[in-house]
């Protein structure tokens, strides 16, 4: 089986980071979005990194294969941004996108997160599958912090609770 690590963002990173992205957003997806479109791609410590924000890359050896960020909207909240597996590492074997999110969870946790909003397309229905199948409530728009960050594709969105129990 590959090895697959899941480490914090690093300078190296980079370029992974915008194919993974890009390559599924654009060519996947035909979603009309561009790197322009998306300053952060070029910026992430400076956005993902302020207060308890993070971000995560998925590797294999030194190739980029999975992206996922929290965003700290304060007020003890957090928005999930940049979650992307590329196609041919997706599936419940090896679990990646699983095991991102897990990451992300124990971070929020751990740094005194009480909610995890998110945005996405329509046309991410497997995406709207595993976020439902792990805990997260689809909501309306308008029930969305006022500091939530809408991006101009997002049309679903979902919240999840992280009560300690």
């Amino acid at each position: 089986m590959t090895d697959i690590r899941i480490e914090p963002f690093a300078p190296e990173h980079q370029d992974g980071v915008v194919d993974v992205i890009l390559t599924i957003q654009c060519k996947e997806f035909g979603l009309p979005i561009t790197l322009e479109d998306q300053p952060d791609l070029l910026d992430i410590p400076g956005v993902y990194r302020r207060g308890k924000g993070n971000f995560w890359v998925a590797l294999v050896g030194d190739e980029v294969v999975g992206t996922l960020a929290l965003l700290d909207i304060g007020y003890r909240q957090g928005a999930l941004r940049k979650m992307f597996v590329r196609a041919n590492r997706r599936g419940p074997t090896p679990g990646l996108a699983a095991r991102l999110l897990a990451a992300l969870l124990d971070w929020g946790r751990g740094s005194g997160f009480r909610e995890i909003f998110l945005g996405t397309t329509s046309s991410y229905l497997a995406a709207h599958r595993f976020y439902e199948k792990n805990g997260f409530i689809r909501l309306p728009r308008e029930a969305l912090p006022s500091a939530f960050p809408i991006m101009r594709v997002d049309t679903i969105f979902y919240r999840l609770g992280l009560e300690r129990g």
